[in-house]
């Protein structure tokens, strides 16, 4: 891997050289100190005069496989949308999500994401995707049984045949494996007390939709004597904080308490909840006050439309000043976090921060442009003002991904794609 140079690079207002070596920022110093460094072997030096560093984004919550599946169920409450969904997938298969995972990879590139948290079929079509074009993917086996006992007794045999296929092939740092259960209402207790188990066994996460919709948490309470779903999850043994719970927007008191005191990391994806018209009011401040790690997603193209993590921060502080009547609501610094350091919290990643010894997943902001014209913070005219286009160059796990706009393979990624769209039968 050769080492890269950022010269002249704005960090928090402040000019610098950054030297990155084997996948890691190694040196930050002020902006010339560089001349002075003996850096041997290959290195890549790039002018970065007018650019701005912020940390890669980690899109917490997504579906990567759904990136051709943009516009099929407009206008659809969500669990219509859900079933036709389910009915729309019988059909793929791990050519379909390899090409699809990689228009999903090509894009989070040009909008700044170096890491993702997937749930999706073919799972190993997606990390296949995510390696090559040198984005860092959390994926794993994922479990939906529907209540059915023997579709839940294959769907273990395969789990642990597939965790002993590539769990030792997978390097932390290059990809994450974890284990995924869909929701409450599509797996059986058993299934999801044996998927908490093998979890924990395993040490590594496990990602879920959780309080999506308010439905979801009538039909729990009726089910299971009143319980909410983060209480009848308590009442399982499967709260913890290997849990990477997507949604989580009904919740009671009792069910924040309860997520801070087993250390359960929230993701908030405000464009697809919206959308599905699954609601607005994710309360931010009520779970942060009770040290609830949270992060933030896109959820998948299905649904939200696209992967673009900067157009969800937006829309994520703008719904929180709105519905609270508080211009406060979510402050700049704490939804950079969401988008950063929070997500890698929850992977266990030393990233998300521009720091000596992290791991070097960087993009490059251009400010030379109408949106940065202005004597206000560069981080209120980035997520206010600018749009993701802003992002020129991206670099994860040390190395470029993206360089000056230009993403090598793109146009046959998107030429490969077209010819699996016909796996699309919309219903």
């Amino acid at each position: 891997m050769a080492s890269i140079l950022l010269k002249d690079v704005t960090i928090a207002d402040e000019r610098k050289d950054v030297f990155i070596d084997k996948g890691r920022i190694e040196k930050i110093r002020p902006s010339g100190s560089c001349v002075d460094w003996d850096i041997a072997g290959d290195c890549e030096v790039y002018n970065c005069s007018g650019k701005v560093a912020i940390p890669g984004f980690i899109n917490m919550h997504t579906h990567a496989g759904m990136s051709l599946m943009r516009g099929i169920g407009e206008d659809m409450l969500f669990h219509d949308w859900l079933s036709k969904i389910w009915k729309i997938e019988a059909n793929f298969d791990h050519e379909y999500v390899y090409w699809a995972a990689k228009v999903a990879c090509l894009e989070m590139i040009r909008t700044g994401t170096t890491t993702f948290n997937d749930q999706y079929w073919f799972f190993q079509s997606c990390q296949k995707a995510a390696a090559e074009t040198g984005i860092r993917p959390a994926v794993g086996y994922d479990i939906i049984d529907h209540g059915d006992p023997e579709e839940a007794k294959r769907q273990m045999e395969q789990c642990e045949q597939k965790y002993e296929e590539v769990a030792d092939l997978w390097d932390k740092e290059g990809s994450i494996y974890e284990l995924a259960f869909h929701a409450i209402y599509s797996v059986s207790e058993p299934m999801m007390i044996w998927a908490s188990d093998f979890a924990r066994k395993h040490d590594i996460p496990l990602h879920i939709h959780l309080c999506e919709t308010q439905k979801e948490v009538e039909d729990c309470k009726a089910a299971h004597g009143g319980l909410t779903p983060v209480e009848y999850l308590e009442s399982l043994g499967i709260l913890g904080p290997e849990l990477l719970a997507a949604h989580c927007l009904w919740l009671s008191e009792h069910d924040i308490e309860l997520l801070a005191k087993y250390g359960v990391h929230c993701i908030h994806n405000i464009n697809s909840n919206t959308k599905l018209s699954s609601g607005y009011r994710f309360l931010y401040n009520e779970l942060r006050d009770a040290g609830v790690n949270i992060c933030i997603g896109t959820d998948g193209c299905a649904s939200s439309n696209n992967l673009d993590i900067l157009e969800a921060m937006k829309t994520s502080a703008l719904f929180q000043k709105a519905w609270r009547g508080d211009p406060k609501a979510l402050p700049l610094p704490e939804l950079l976090d969401m988008a950063t350091v929070n997500g890698a919290k929850a992977l266990r990643l030393n990233s998300g921060r521009l720091v000596e010894g992290a791991l070097a997943d960087i993009s490059l902001v251009e400010t030379d442009s109408t949106y940065f014209l202005s004597p206000g913070p560069f981080l209120a005219n980035l997520v206010y003002s600018a749009h993701s286009d802003c992002i020129v160059s991206v670099i994860a796990g040390g190395r470029f991904v993206m360089r000056d706009r230009e993403i090598p393979g793109e146009k046959e990624v998107l030429h490969e794609a077209r010819k699996v769209l016909s796996q699309i039968k919309t219903l």
